[in-house]
């Protein structure tokens, strides 16, 4: 099971959001706001910034974040999964 980051907490913290581990095994996190569940993010099978700030160090995160928010620009529509795994785990 995947272990919500302190960077994702952060990330969900200001921008008002309550994150949970997903309840689908091949998700990371499940979206709440105000109670309601907005939506699973995060395929468990791929990393995240906060994952790799953890285990490979700020560098190597940054720049596969860099990588990812070049690759997801299109991912602009408020409130949809991409765009939330944008905000909450990159």
């Amino acid at each position: 099971m995947y272990e919500i980051t302190d960077w994702t907490k952060k990330q969900a913290k200001r921008l008002g959001y309550t994150v949970k581990p997903s309840a689908d095994k091949k998700k990371k996190i499940d979206v709440f706001e105000k109670s309601k569940k907005i939506g699973s993010v995060g395929a468990t099978s791929y990393g995240d910034y906060g994952t790799y700030l953890n285990t490979k160090g700020k560098a190597f995160a940054d720049q596969k974040r860099k990588g990812y928010l070049a690759r997801t620009k299109w991912c602009d529509k408020a409130g949809s999964n991409c765009r939330l795994a944008r905000e909450l785990l990159w």
